[in-house]
């Protein structure tokens, strides 16, 4: 029987220091492009895919995630009481949106353990998990392009784009083979994955990006990898013990991908999300024309 991609998983645990003083009381997760949490975007994105179970790896200081995903009874109460049903619409929206488990990382020991602890409840299924610093705005979702490749395959899939120059040097990089034609070339098989090389030592353009989809068999994995760099337990090198194991696909998606988790990122994103909205674009639109640049 063909295994199904019903589970997303979201690690949020850690402290996004990058952004303080900003994160120092709220997580970064919910930090608002325009008017919509970060994490919101991936939420939607996996349920637009096909996902309908969302699982959410919290830690210390990320109630307000929980509380988003929660009905707020005052807060509709209070909104039904001066009818305003379009922001009462919205409000509701986001708690019928999908069923939500949480599990707590007590310590922030590293993606690989983010998702190790998803075990007991992704079970023996594929499952995708989605960085939510990544928000990739398509005309197909992400996740759901990717899905597309593993219902086909039954093999674990890896989000990449291009990275040219020295940027690449960022991102754990891909070293791939073509597949077959299948997905417009999109689509390579993975031969090895290095993180953080030097630009020289590269061993393509291909980084990876916060989205995956992997077999169940990476937790048996992650569970007897030892922690690398810094003490963490590290996916990349669970992922690159996998693929001793079986194959894996890369794929290079269609959209573009907003790093919300840097400054400069998030500032684009909002700029460009802002400028999409129909309420908003063209005014804004107007503003930055205006400005003395």
């Amino acid at each position: 029987m063909k295994m199904k991609v019903r589970k997303a998983v979201f690690p949020a645990a850690g402290l996004g220091t990058r952004f303080l003083p900003a994160t120092k009381a709220q997580p970064k997760e919910m930090l608002p492009l325009v008017d919509k949490p970060i994490i919101q975007y991936g939420v939607e994105e996996a349920l637009a895919a096909g996902c309908d179970q969302i699982i959410i790896i919290t830690g210390r200081g990320k109630t307000a995630i929980e509380d988003h995903f929660d009905h707020s009874y005052e807060l509709e109460k209070l909104l039904e009481e001066k009818k305003k049903t379009d922001l009462l619409q919205i409000v509701r929206q986001i708690s019928a949106m999908i069923h939500v488990a949480y599990v707590r990382q007590k310590e922030a020991l590293g993606l690989g353990h983010a998702v190790l602890m998803a075990r007991e409840l992704v079970g023996n299924e594929a499952f995708a998990v989605l960085l939510a610093d990544d928000v990739v705005d398509g005309q197909v979702p992400c996740l759901k392009q990717m899905i597309e490749v593993f219902d086909e395959t039954q093999c674990s899939v890896i989000a990449t784009q291009m990275v040219e120059g020295k940027a690449i040097s960022a991102y754990g990089v891909l070293e791939v083979k073509p597949a077959d034609d299948r997905f417009g070339g999109r689509l390579f098989e993975i031969v090895n994955m290095v993180e953080k090389p030097k630009l020289e030592e590269a061993p393509s353009n291909l980084a990876i990006i916060g989205r995956y989809i992997l077999t169940p068999a990476i937790f048996d994995i992650l569970a007897e990898t030892h922690v690398g760099t810094g003490g963490e337990l590290q996916l990349t090198d669970g992922m690159r013990q996998l693929l001793k194991k079986e194959r894996m696909y890369a794929y290079v998606f269609e959209g573009r991908r907003h790093d919300t988790g840097d400054k400069l990122g998030f500032l684009k994103a909002t700029v460009e999300f802002a400028l999409q909205r129909p309420d908003l674009g063209e005014a804004f639109r107007q503003y930055l024309k205006a400005l003395k640049l």
